[in-house]
């Protein structure tokens, strides 16, 4: 199942073509998509089909195809403290994104059929959570993961705000799963051939909406023991945090929401996203085809010459030193940079004067593009690719400025190394 939108490039094409399509809609879900590389998750020998929109299996790992995921994720209507149940975990992907919004007073929990497959899942969480970018960057809950048939659940086990099945589910199982969910919850499965939205509005009303076509493996059935009756799989445990665990949160909640988001405020309180209108720093790109992208860096790098210029002047600081030629630093590179606008300035001259009955906001608009497409034949030529400078993980700076213990430091950083 899949093949709906074109291939990406990397996972943030693959998420603009997911946007394009309308298979995302939402901010939430569109940051969670782009915090997660989803080549993280395939084995290294068939990383190059990871931005393909389409579903990929080797043995008992599995992956749905990106369009499918994008449905689910906008379905299930997540927000941070809601309680979710995975049923089919696989590899941990869609976990691990539910985690990013739930926040951490949300409980996520997983069963899949498969050991391997759960023994995969945790060294992939485990890399997100010591290796990746992202992870500084939200208030994570970590998914709990148990081996078991999900047609076993004692019938006495806790329900849950969400719940999510990743395997074809037939009309005789429907009401089992219906009973998973609290009133006011919602469940998202394959139910004959279509991935379905029920919503629990009752003891005993349902709300049910057909949302696309898929195709999904069949639940497997369940195993009687020797004696006749069936096994049952107890579900992770709902456990009460420790009061050094709250304490980890609450100072890396307090450190966060103080970081200005890049618009010049403090980030507010009320979501599990670290990020005030800044979205860049939850790694969203607020813009996105790629060309978009690309040229409001440039004018925001622009923008970032003309303030320091500016600062410069009004500080009465001189000129750059000389350096061991008699050259002023970053003369040279501004010279060659003034010569190159120099040689444009002619040709944007006489297409300005050829499209006289255009507004200048247009015109200008339309000339950046240009620029940028000349810009780009020549960085294929040189090889040269503009790139913006990392980031600087914030959070990371604050923890380590802190007067405490190293050991203490690095547990607030959750024993990261970057």
């Amino acid at each position: 199942m899949g093949g709906a939108v074109s291939a990406g490039e990397d996972n943030d094409d693959l998420i603009d073509n997911l946007k394009e399509a309308y298979y995302i809609r939402s901010d939430l879900v569109e940051r969670a998509f782009r915090a997660i590389d989803r080549a993280d998750y395939y084995l290294d020998e068939y990383r190059d089909n990871a931005y393909k929109d389409l579903a990929w299996r080797h043995g008992n790992i599995h992956l749905s195809a990106p369009c499918i995921y994008s449905e689910v994720m906008e379905a299930l209507d997540l927000h941070p403290g809601l309680s979710f149940l995975n049923l089919g975990s696989g590899t941990g992907y869609l976990s691990t994104m539910v985690g990013l919004i739930l926040g951490p007073y949300g409980v996520n929990h997983g069963i899949e059929l498969h050991a391997d497959v759960i023994e995969y899942a945790y060294q992939k969480l485990d890399s997100f959570i010591k290796t990746s970018d992202s992870f500084d960057k939200f208030e994570f809950c970590e998914p709990s993961f148990v081996v078991g048939n999900c047609l076993e659940i004692p019938p006495e086990s806790r329900h849950y705000d969400r719940v999510y099945c990743g395997a074809g589910v037939q009309k005789e199982h429907e009401e089992y799963m219906k009973n998973l969910l609290k009133v006011g919850g919602i469940l998202v499965m394959p139910l004959e051939e279509k991935l379905t939205k029920i919503t629990r509005t009752g003891v005993s009303s349902w709300e049910t909406k057909k949302i696309i076509s898929v195709s999904f493996a069949p639940l497997v059935l369940p195993k009687h023991n020797t004696n006749g009756k069936p096994k049952t799989v107890p579900l992770p445990k709902y456990e009460v945090r420790t009061l050094q665990e709250l304490a980890r949160i609450c100072i890396r909640h307090t450190l966060r929401v103080t970081t200005d988001g890049g618009d010049g405020q403090a980030r507010g309180r009320g979501s599990s996203f670290s990020v005030g209108r800044g979205l860049a720093a939850a790694g969203l790109h607020k813009y996105g085809p790629r060309f978009k992208r690309r040229r409001v860096h440039r004018r925001h790098c622009n923008a970032l010459v003309l303030a320091t210029r500016q600062v410069v002047a009004s500080s009465g600081i001189g000129p750059a030193p000389l350096d061991s030629n008699n050259n002023q630093e970053g003369r040279m590179e501004d010279e060659e940079m003034a010569g190159e606008r120099q040689a444009r300035r002619p040709m944007r001259a006489s297409r300005r004067s050829a499209r006289g009955g255009l507004a200048e906001e247009e015109t200008v608009e339309e000339e950046d593009e240009e620029e940028e497409r000349v810009e780009e034949e020549e960085e294929k030529e040189t090889g040269e690719l503009l790139r913006p400078q990392p980031a600087v993980n914030v959070l990371r700076e604050r923890i380590l400025s802190l007067p405490l213990p190293e050991p203490l430091k690095m547990y607030l950083l959750y024993y990261r190394e970057k």
